[in-house]
């Protein structure tokens, strides 16, 4: 690919991430082979791997630049049926993973709540799951990877092979380079059942002694509702899971039939709507423990049955808010956090919340940490919104905790640096062509001109 192709700015349409919100002008040039990076000739500034785009905010945008999307090295390239050890192209999927792999017994070592993601943006935002108190991050479990520079280095990274570069991309949000192949260790299985159970509970008190009594399962995850008040205050149905032991036919998935096919008007997402599904939801489950045999599919996936879900929140989209706070002060904390959003009157459509273990993310920028985790979606409305994202923002500073890039469209730059004080030692690894919207905003450094940055020194004089 020519430097030309790369610089090629006819039209710029704007680009959005999952949560559509804000919608940034750039240049979207598919890559096919991994050999198409960097181009012949100097490099052009500035750049930005991108995927499928599951990001809620800008970390995966990049204001009037150019995106190299990734979804086009989509190739697998080897694996061990003995190990489980697969190697493909980093624009594959986990849904194409997860369709290769699990007719042959195996299955992901760590999944988000989606399947649409790439393996390369599963590492640069070093994702987590249901099992990250036993399992840790994805990042855990890439054993190697490729990373090419925009000056042509390619570095074959692992935990003992330029273990630095390892270090600052798995979580490092796209900006070090490009991640054109990826190593990823799968796990066994021997059906696609999980062994299910739901139980409901009202308090964070009671949450929290759910999880101490679930710290052998292999996944646990809570439902909150962040509606309820007086009696019912933060109730919710925690549910913990175990891949079945007993052997059945490992059927592949098949792709979802259903698609929101219109943005919905905004207003039909509401606080009294949303008590109505709230409610609705608690009561699904009739008694107070519930045990299942339930496919993996809708456990890990649920709201992959419906393409383009977003367009739920109408064409404003919504505002995601993904904090962990320490265990020693987290408990107050998350209940100061539920208090502010029920006082707001706008209501959080899909409340999660979970305990993180203290198993370590290998990645220097990786948001998981010990302690309580809650993740809460908010419909874009100007004139609250804002307010109470600021307002949740402050109590995680407050309460020594911080927030999830991957989710984020409102951190400051005061913020970022206060939850991530490693950024700088970070900064001095990140590609001088390579940048993001969010990165521009929560660390101060604008797009970076190429013939004043040539290394990675330069950037680091820069920042300082």
């Amino acid at each position: 690919m020519s430097a030309s192709k790369l610089r090629q700015k006819k039209s710029a349409p704007a680009f959005e991430s999952w949560g559509r919100y804000p919608r940034l002008p750039a240049t979207l040039v598919p890559l096919y082979w991994m050999e198409e990076f960097p181009p012949a000739d100097r490099p052009v500034a500035s750049m930005l791997p991108v995927g499928m785009g599951r990001s809620y905010g800008d970390v995966c945008l990049l204001e009037n630049g150019t995106l190299l999307h990734t979804t086009t090295l989509d190739r697998f390239i080897g694996f061990d049926p003995k190990t489980g050890l697969l190697r493909c192209e980093a624009g594959v999927t986990l849904a194409e993973i997860l369709k290769f792999a699990v007719p042959l017994g195996w299955f992901l070592p760590v999944t988000p709540g989606t399947k649409f993601v790439t393996v390369g943006g599963a590492i640069a935002n070093d994702i987590h799951g249901k099992n990250h108190h036993v399992a840790g991050t994805f990042g855990r479990h890439v054993p190697r990877f490729e990373l090419v520079r925009s000056d042509g280095m390619r570095l074959e990274c692992s935990p003992i092979q330029n273990s630095d570069w390892y270090a600052a991309t798995i979580g490092g949000m796209g900006l070090t380079g490009l991640i054109t192949w990826a190593e990823v260790q799968l796990r066994p299985i021997v059906s696609r059942k999980i062994v299910y159970h739901g139980t409901k509970f009202v308090g964070v008190d009671a949450f929290l002694e759910l999880s101490q009594g679930a710290k052998n399962a292999e996944y646990s995850v809570a439902w909150i509702d962040c509606v309820a008040q007086g009696k019912n205050f933060a109730r919710g149905i925690f549910m913990r899971g175990d891949h079945s032991p007993e052997p059945s036919i490992l059927k592949p998935s098949r792709d979802p039939r259903l698609t929101l096919p219109v943005d919905l008007p905004s207003v039909l997402l509401n606080k009294y709507t949303v008590e109505a599904f709230n409610a609705l939801y608690y009561r699904k489950q009739l008694g107070r423990e519930k045990r299942a045999l339930v496919d993996y599919e809708p456990f890990f996936y649920p709201l992959d049955s419906i393409l383009h879900w977003n367009r739920l929140y109408g064409k404003d989209g919504l505002l995601q808010f993904q904090c962990v706070l320490p265990f020693e002060d987290g408990q107050q904390g998350i209940l100061r956090i539920l208090k502010a959003i029920t006082s707001s009157g706008l209501a959080s459509f899909l409340a999660v919340i979970k305990v993180f273990g203290d198993v370590p993310s290998p990645g220097m920028m990786s948001f998981p940490a010990p302690g309580i985790t809650l993740a809460l979606d908010f419909p874009v409305r100007r004139d609250v919104s804002f307010d109470l994202l600021e307002r949740l923002a402050y109590i995680t500073v407050e309460h020594h905790g911080k927030m999830y890039p991957a989710k984020d469209a409102c951190m400051t730059a005061l913020q970022f640096q206060s939850f991530y004080p490693q950024w700088r030692e970070f900064a001095h690894y990140v590609d001088p062509a390579f940048s993001s919207s969010f990165w521009q905003r929560v660390s101060g450094v604008g797009a970076i001109n190429l013939a004043a940055a040539t290394s990675t020194a330069g950037l680091g004089n820069a920042l300082v």
